[in-house]
């Protein structure tokens, strides 16, 4: 299968530089259906007209972001530029704590093309 995800520039340039090796997203439905071998293009917001392609090598559940967290180095999380605790920010921002909670998390293992 052949997924999209949108990604902030910062974090697109994390994972084309090599260091941002783990996409974290909530489990939800959609997510759910992403199986290994599966292809993701990751299109750069906001204008959405730069993208690169990756393949899905490992998948990590967990119950939530903070659980993750405790397995993985944040230089393969996003990048050593930041924290744990300001990615976990930029997270919530986007996957409240309930929602985490109701789906769990997921880390999507990625291989460029």
């Amino acid at each position: 299968m052949k997924y999209e995800m949108k990604l902030q520039p910062e974090y697109y340039n994390f994972m084309l530089n090599g260091t941002k090796r783990i996409e974290i997203r909530l489990n939800d439905e959609k997510r759910k259906k992403i199986k290994i071998g599966d292809t993701i293009r990751f299109l750069k917001e906001p204008e959405l007209n730069d993208f690169f392609e990756a393949k899905v090598i490992g998948l990590l559940r967990y119950n939530n972001f903070i659980d993750m967290f405790k397995d993985f180095d944040i230089s393969i999380l996003a990048d050593s530029s930041m924290t744990k605790s300001e990615l976990l920010n930029v997270l919530e921002q986007f996957y409240s704590k309930e929602k985490q909670c109701k789906y769990g998390v997921l880390g999507i293992r990625i291989e460029l093309i």
